[in-house]
């Protein structure tokens, strides 16, 4: 009998098995494992070594905690987090009184308390805090600014006070204990009872940008010494800090102020949000535009001496610029290395592919260059009482703004397109990256800026170019391309003009870091970073085009692999 009820004969039975094969559709293979658990500092060599060569050993044991929180799964969600979800401004409350919050996420709290207690705001400062302490700070910035980049602005912001508060010892007293503390206490008080302090910056304004010397913004004194501001700024971050450095217009000129949040009557100052920015990038971080509408403020240093109060302070948040690119591409490297040590394709694994390996060497000895670069202008902030150390730091630090900063996001993109198509989707963490990559290329001084920086610093103050070739000459004779790229620096030296400014800024930053690469770097970094930059062709052109050897390549990419 046939049918629906007659026994399956042996030869259906042995096909039932890959019948059912066929709609297993969701077996994942050839996939990469998660990253969540690595440590950072493991696959950094040249962070640690520039650490050691710093002064700053000691603070290893310590940084390797904190790298284990960074590398965490923990950590690198709550960084997804925050930047999911956004910060909320609230103008009213229910009522329609004037309230001017920004309302966020818990993961952004947990990412500011994880760096206030490294002590990456303003803790560099204290007196008693070590003679590395800069430089042990900015190792701490670069491994915290690779796991989320966008609260690591008021870090900075709050680190770069300092210097500028100095300038009225009185203020200083008032607020560098809270400002230097490693406790983190959000929310609206009297910044001189809070146990913790986070300052902010408001300095632009919309008919000015980098022009700050437009500044429309006018201060009135007041008999107690103490001034009323009227005006707008167009970019204020971090509206919930505790208290804002601003520049305004006084009887004697352009003059820098502090304003807290909340007076010391325990009344609210008269800062009023208007709206938040809708940027690119930087999205957990909450950028605002501003009204002052009599708010009251203290002056920091003379009438008229605007700029010149807050020029130590644009050094801090230049050096950080530096720092937070240096952090998004060691991340974004991180990220392809790791990738393409676990991923396979046409039979080959990808790290093993002398093309991939060419690439990402390129961008491994770019990192490496950039980091060591940062971490030898941190130790010049530490050393800043020495003469020679403050004039490398003035000229050296614009032209490496300029530099790292540019180049993060071609680096960015570069790994990205390692991971294929899977870099190019929002889980993978690529886009939030690429999307980071281009701010701090423009903040704190564009392209133009920091190379015209660089320009006048030359022009006015020559010890500043003979601090840069001493450094520079470290490493003279040890290459005929690097001494042959310093010969052609030299000569942008003897005449500078402006048109060249920027050719001038990328040549000697790109000596700066041929000059440590050559002292310090293993041989194999040394033939990646000559062949790439100063190879008879010229540099930067599409990563992987280099000549460096097969050898060398496989090898500096496995010395950066997690």
């Amino acid at each position: 009998m046939t049918g629906l009820l007659a026994k399956p004969d042996a030869d259906t039975t042995r096909s039932a098995q890959p019948e059912r094969d066929r709609f297993e559709t969701h077996r994942v293979t050839n996939q990469v494992p998660e990253l969540d658990g690595y440590q950072p500092l493991a696959c950094d060599p040249a962070l640690t070594d520039a650490l050691a060569r710093e002064g700053a050993e000691d603070a290893l044991p310590r940084l390797t905690e904190l790298a284990q929180l960074v590398g965490s799964a923990q950590a690198r969600e709550h960084a997804r987090l925050a930047n999911e979800h956004e910060p909320v401004l609230h103008t009213h409350d229910r009522y329609g009184n004037r309230i001017d919050e920004v309302e966020f996420h818990p993961s952004w709290h947990w990412l500011m308390n994880a760096s206030v207690r490294a002590g990456n705001t303003a803790a560099p400062w204290a007196r008693d805090a070590g003679p590395a302490a800069h430089v042990t700070r900015a190792a701490s910035f670069y491994l915290m600014s690779q796991l989320e980049q966008g609260h690591c602005c008021p870090v900075t912001m709050t680190y770069a006070a300092i210097p500028a508060l100095r300038h009225n010892p009185e203020l200083a007293a008032r607020y560098e204990r809270g400002l230097r503390s490693r406790i983190y206490q959000p929310g609206l008080s009297e910044p001189t009872g809070k146990a913790g302090l986070l300052a902010g910056m408001s300095m632009t304004e919309k008919q000015g940008g980098s022009d700050v010397r437009a500044g429309s913004t006018l201060a009135t004194p007041n008999a107690d010494g103490s001034y009323r501001l009227v005006g707008h700024k167009w970019f204020t971050s971090a509206p919930m800090n505790d208290l804002f450095l601003t520049l305004a217009q006084a009887p004697g000129g352009l003059t820098c102020f502090v304003l807290p949040r909340v007076l010391p009557d325990g009344s609210r100052n008269q800062i009023l949000l208007q709206r938040l920015k809708d940027k690119l990038g930087n999205r957990s971080n909450a950028s605002s535009e501003i009204e002052y509408q009599d708010a009251v403020g203290w002056r920091l240093g003379d009438e008229g001496r605007g700029v010149r109060t807050i020029i130590d302070m644009v050094t801090m948040t230049r050096l950080d610029c530096v720092l937070g690119s240096a952090a998004i591409m060691r991340i974004a490297l991180t990220e392809a290395a790791h990738h393409v040590a676990h991923r396979s394709a046409f039979g080959t694994r990808l790290a093993d592919a002398p093309l991939m390996q060419a690439v990402l060497a390129e961008l491994a000895v770019e990192v490496e260059a950039s980091t060591r670069l940062a971490l030898r202008l941190a130790g010049a902030v530490d050393r800043r009482e020495s003469r020679a150390e403050q004039a490398l730091l003035r000229l050296a630090l614009p032209v490496t703004k300029y530099q790292v900063c540019k180049r993060t996001a071609a680096v960015v993109a570069e790994a990205q397109e390692a991971l294929g198509g899977n870099g190019y989707v929002e889980d993978s963490g690529m886009p939030r990256l690429y999307r980071e990559a281009p701010l701090n290329s423009i903040w704190e001084g564009s392209g133009n800026v920091t190379a015209l920086d660089a320009l006048r610093a030359i022009a006015r103050q020559p010890d500043t170019v003979h601090a840069v070739l001493a450094e520079i000459d470290l490493a003279a004779g040890e290459s005929a391309a690097f001494d042959a790229a310093v010969a052609r620096l030299r000569g942008e030296l003897a005449a500078p003009d402006e048109r060249r400014a920027r050719r001038l800024a990328e040549l000697m930053a790109s000596c700066l870091q041929g000059s440590l690469l050559l002292r310090h770097s293993p041989p194999e970094v040394v033939e990646v970073f000559l062949a790439s930059r100063f190879g008879g062709e010229g540099p930067y052109r599409t990563a992987g085009t280099h000549t460096a050897s097969n050898r060398a390549n496989a090898t500096v990419l496995a010395r950066v692999t997690p």
